[in-house]
């Protein structure tokens, strides 16, 4: 297992950064888990029954559909159509846990490094989501904390990783992080995290 596990921070360029006093902080979507198409499949259903049409919206592999994505796809939604399909979208996801897909690289390290390290949930998802994820693939007790996605004043999304970092109390230069996305990163180097502790998946 050992062995294994060494292999794997090889291919995540990881080396012996970890340490006992490293913490790692772990994203979700399209880290620990690819979620993208039932995050899409999600949307489609919401949108069909919403406007009882079957509506194209392609698969885009490369760009996640959100709520941008949708007003750009449907510009003429009205503000009701467009809360019930997001709101709808939510319930739908629970139906479509079968079409997402563990990063088994990632978690063998997570699993492997829960039981000598913090390691630390950092998403940008709703907490409901994230603990549906979670739990189908009996991964919500490998965390020693877990944080969701979060606003500010005037409703503006916080930086996940400084708020992380103020509510543990602990100093950036220990935090290793597994992120995926190009703006998490920015906001990871914003939060006093060493760009070599962080590793882009």
């Amino acid at each position: 297992m050992a062995t294994m596990i060494k292999e794997n921070e090889k291919q995540l360029n990881i080396g012996v950064k970890i340490k006992p006093n490293t913490i790692l902080f772990f994203d979700m979507d399209g880290t620990i888990v690819d979620t993208d198409y039932a995050n899409y499949l999600s949307y489609k259903k919401a949108i069909k029954s919403v406007l009882q049409t079957d509506s194209v919206i392609e698969y885009n592999r490369k760009e996640r559909f959100n709520r941008v994505s949708l007003k750009k796809t449907l510009p003429n939604l009205t503000d009701k159509e467009f809360e019930k399909i997001i709101k709808l979208k939510e319930k739908n996801y629970k139906e479509q846990l079968s079409q997402t897909k563990l990063n088994k690289l990632v978690s063998k390290i997570l699993l492997h490094y829960s039981n000598t390290n913090k390691t630390v949930l950092v998403t940008n998802c709703h907490e409901d989501r994230a603990i549906l994820t979670l739990n189908y693939y009996k991964l919500t007790d490998k965390f020693s904390n877990l944080f969701f996605k979060q606003f500010g004043n005037n409703n503006e999304k916080t930086n996940k990783f400084h708020n992380a970092i103020q509510c543990l109390g602990i100093s950036p230069k220990l935090v290793i992080v597994f992120e995926n996305e190009e703006n998490a990163i920015k906001d990871a180097l914003n939060a006093g995290i060493l760009i070599e502790n962080i590793l882009f998946l």
